[in-house]
């Protein structure tokens, strides 16, 4: 029974990372039409409307003033930072290096936890983060040929969502998690609109674009839902490596869509971090306390904006 629950949460792990990346290829098609500011507006109206749906059927909103809460807002202030650089680097950069350098977001939550909270981490998992990160090092190959500032903003995208993670694990247990979600799709909202007129102004909005924005906001929401039901359905240790196979799916949506074929530095960098990841995912299952890494594989893991 154990292993049938933990299969069907590694399954519902891997359709959630299907959807979110099936978002982020909508999203970077659309952007050849429009500026990403513009994307964030009208992506973020429909998952504000979406979330605004959910959260009014089951009546899950709590009390609205409770999104001011410093660490409601530290996190809201953490996934915009993440959806703006995320998105403005997966205009530019193919989405599977994108996605790569993104996959190094649990070894920086055991790292700011460590630093920020003091949790416990031994010279194994410090080793672990260390050899990650010099994974994203030869995936962004600073100072190489091939190298493109983007890749500095889908590393800052990493370090917002670090700042995100550590900050839902101290909001009180008694804030509403669709609240949460309300306070960030509406501040991912307004940022949009606030980034419309620098990043190049409005375009017209055509009903091809409209529509593939609204099927864009209802992934995430899809995405969101499975993976809770994969923290749900079985053991984090088994189902959290899982989170990586949203590297294998933007491989291929990168290929089929876009054309783009990763090359051999992008490979063995993400190959070091995925190992790097999941060596740190096992070394926290046999230590048995102080998770930071698997809190990036909850609920959390990507940024309602992205």
């Amino acid at each position: 029974m154990l292993l049938s629950s933990n299969l069907r949460g590694a399954l519902f792990m891997s359709v959630s990372m299907a959807a979110f990346t099936l978002n982020d290829a909508i999203t970077k098609a659309v952007s050849a039409s429009m500026n990403m500011g513009q994307v964030m507006l009208v992506r973020g109206l429909f998952a504000t409307l979406l979330v605004g749906l959910i959260v009014w059927h089951g009546r899950a909103l709590g009390t609205p003033r409770a999104a001011l809460q410093p660490m409601v807002v530290l996190r809201v202030l953490g996934e915009v930072g993440a959806t703006l650089c995320f998105l403005l680097a997966l205009a530019h950069l193919p989405i599977a290096n994108v996605s790569a350098v993104l996959q190094a977001l649990p070894l920086a939550v055991t790292m700011g936890a460590a630093l920020v909270f003091k949790e416990p981490v031994g010279w194994r998992r410090w080793l672990a983060i260390s050899i990650g990160f010099l994974g994203v090092l030869i995936v962004v190959r600073p100072g190489f040929e091939g190298f493109s500032t983007y890749s500095l903003l889908a590393l800052a995208s990493v370090f917002f969502c670090a700042v995100r993670d550590l900050a839902t694990t101290r909001i009180p247990t008694d804030v509403p998690t669709f609240l949460v979600s309300a306070a960030t799709a509406t501040a991912v909202m307004v940022m949009g609109a606030a980034t419309v007129q620098p990043m190049g102004g409005w375009t017209p909005l055509t009903f091809k674009s409209a529509a593939l924005l609204a099927t864009a906001a209802l992934l995430l929401i899809i995405g969101y839902h499975f993976i809770i039901e994969a923290m749900r359905a079985g053991a984090i240790s088994f189902i959290a490596p899982f989170r990586y196979t949203a590297l294998l799916w933007s491989i291929l949506l990168g290929f089929v869509i876009f054309g783009d074929v990763p090359d051999t530095a992008m490979i063995a960098g993400a190959t070091i971090i995925i190992g790097s990841g999941v060596y740190a995912l096992y070394r926290e299952r046999v230590a048995g306390k102080g998770m930071p890494a698997t809190k990036s594989t909850g609920p959390a893991m990507i940024p309602d904006g992205m």
